[in-house]
């Protein structure tokens, strides 16, 4: 059993940490397109919000299929001049 965080692996620490942030976007997504039928439904004014949840929701989704590379695997940036 571990005791603290700093007692777990590395990369066990970075599996644990991309889980809890893919449940995350999961739900503030699933809560955006919730709220969006809910102004669809006239049940909370609509000023315009529907569909920027959406978008917004479905940014999230997308951010959990594609989900950034493993940390160390970026490429420098490029230098000018």
């Amino acid at each position: 059993m571990f005791l603290h965080w700093s007692d777990i692996s590395d990369d066990l620490q970075i599996l644990l940490a991309r889980e809890a942030l893919g449940r995350a976007a999961t739900t503030i997504a699933m809560q955006a397109a919730a709220l969006a039928d809910e102004i669809d439904a006239g049940t909370i004014a609509d000023h315009g919000g529907a569909d920027a949840l959406r978008l917004f929701a479905a940014i999230l989704c997308q951010s959990i299929e594609d989900p950034l590379p493993p940390a160390g695997m970026a490429e420098p940036a490029p230098t000018f001049g």
